[in-house]
C-alpha cells in the first residue's frame, strides 16, 4: 500500500480540558468525519476507527492491517441514542437492553440487527448484524462524541500481531499505512471486549473479554449462557473467531497441569524444552508468574511474569506486551504457563488470546 504521513498527538491523562488536547481531538474527529482512519486507545486495546458508513474508508482500515474482508468489525458509539442511526431498535429486545444497560460504557459488545444500507457492507461482512459497544475511555469517549459518527474500530495492529495496548505498539505496525495516532498512555484492560449475541433463549459469548462470564450470569441469570460453536466461527459474527490472532513471531506453546495441583509438572516440562532449544541454538523465552520467574531464570533468555498467580486481570493487562518482547528479543521457542480460568473471569479471557496465539499449540502435563 503507499505510504502516508501519520499525524501523533499525545493526550496526558488529566488533560482532556486543556486546549491543546481539545485542539488535537478536533483534528482526530475531523479526519474520521472525511474519511481518515485515526487510532485511539480504548479501556481494553487500541483501535483504528474508520467512519462506519464510508465503505472506502473502512476499506483503508483492512488495507492497513492487513484484514480478511469476511471478518466483522465493531462499530464504536459514545451514547445509546446513536444506535437509532444503524440498529433496527424494533428488533433489539429486553435481554440486549437490559445488558448495554448493565455493561456501557465498558467492555462489552452486543450483536444486534443491522438497518438494511446504513452501514458498509465491509463493517458487518454482508451479514444482517453489527456488534456495538460504548468504550469506557475518556479520550475514546471524547473523540466519538466529536466525530458524532459511528465508528468501526478493530485492534490498530496489523492483522495476526498481538494486540496494542500502547501507542508504541500501534507507531510499531502502523506507523505510514494511517493518518493519526491518539497517545493516550497505555490501556487498562489489556484484552478485548467480550462479544455476546441473545439468540434463541440463551446468551452466546461468542468472544471472552473484559466483562466476565460471572458478570454476564448476575445481569442475566434467566438465560443460560452458551459458547460459541464451530458454526459461529465459518459465519463469524464477531471479530477473533475464525482467523488466527494475537500470535509472537516464535513458536508458542501453552503448558497446562493435567491436574490442577501439579504444577511441577508444568515447571519441569518448560526446563527441558528450554535445554532442548539451548541445544538447538534457539533464544528461548518464558511467560510465568512472580511467584516461578526464579525457576527458569537460569535456562531462558528472557523470562516475563503475567504477575501474581491471585491477579489474572494484571495476566490480562501484561499478555499482548510480553507476546511483542518476546518478538523483540527474538525468541525462537516461547513457553507460556496456562493461566487459570475456572470460575468464569478474566482468566477465561486470557487463555482465549493464549490459545490463538500459540495456534492451539497447548499441552498438557
Amino acid at each position: 500500500m503507499m505510504q502516508t504521513f501519520t499525524k501523533f498527538w499525545t493526550i496526558p491523562p488529566g488533560t482532556l480540558d486543556m486546549p491543546a488536547s481539545e485542539q488535537a481531538v478536533t483534528e482526530a474527529a475531523l479526519l474520521l468525519r472525511q474519511g481518515g482512519i485515526v487510532a485511539f486507545p480504548t479501556e481494553t486495546v487500541y483501535g483504528l476507527g474508520a467512519d462506519a458508513t464510508r465503505t472506502e474508508a473502512v476499506g483503508r482500515v483492512f488495507e492497513a492491517k492487513g484484514r480478511p474482508s469476511d471478518n466483522p468489525l465493531i462499530v464504536h458509539i459514545a451514547d445509546p441514542s446513536q444506535l437509532a442511526a444503524f440498529v433496527d431498535a424494533d428488533a433489539v429486545g429486553e435481554a440486549e437492553r437490559r445488558l448495554m444497560a448493565a455493561f456501557w460504557p465498558g467492555p462489552l459488545t452486543v450483536v444486534l440487527p443491522v438497518r438494511p444500507g446504513a452501514l458498509s457492507p465491509l463493517v458487518t461482512a454482508g451479514l444482517t448484524t453489527v456488534g456495538v459497544r460504548i468504550p469506557d475511555h475518556p479520550l475514546a469517549l471524547a473523540l466519538l462524541r466529536r466525530a458524532n459518527v459511528p465508528v468501526a474500530a478493530p485492534s490498530a495492529n496489523r492483522s495476526g500481531k498481538p494486540s496494542p495496548t500502547s501507542a508504541q505498539h500501534v507507531a510499531d505496525d502502523l506507523a505510514g499505512r494511517i493518518d493519526g495516532l491518539l497517545d493516550g498512555g497505555t490501556t487498562g484492560v489489556g484484552v478485548e471486549s467480550t462479544v455476546v449475541r441473545v439468540d434463541a433463549g440463551a446468551l452466546h459469548v461468542l468472544r471472552p473479554g473484559g466483562v466476565t462470564r460471572q458478570q454476564l450470569a448476575a445481569a442475566l441469570p434467566e438465560l443460560p449462557i452458551r459458547d460459541a460453536t464451530a458454526a459461529d466461527a465459518e459465519v463469524p459474527r464477531a471479530p477473533g473467531m475464525k482467523y488466527a490472532h494475537y500470535a509472537p513471531q516464535g513458536r508458542l506453546t501453552v503448558v497446562q497441569p493435567a491436574q490442577p495441583a501439579d504444577r511441577s509438572a508444568v515447571r519441569d516440562y518448560i526446563r527441558a524444552q528450554l535445554r532442548a532449544a539451548r541445544e538447538a541454538g534457539e533464544r528461548s523465552g518464558v511467560l510465568t508468574f512472580d511467584e516461578h520467574v526464579h525457576d527458569f531464570a537460569a535456562e531462558a533468555d528472557v523470562v516475563l511474569s503475567y504477575g501474581p498467580l491471585g491477579a489474572p486481570e494484571q495476566a490480562a493487562q501484561r499478555l499482548y506486551d510480553a507476546l511483542r518482547a518476546f518478538d523483540a528479543a527474538e525468541a525462537a521457542c516461547i513457553l507460556a504457563e496456562a493461566v487459570p480460568e475456572a470460575g468464569g473471569g478474566i482468566g477465561e479471557a486470557v487463555m482465549n488470546r493464549l490459545r490463538k496465539a500459540a495456534g492451539h499449540r497447548i499441552v498438557f502435563v
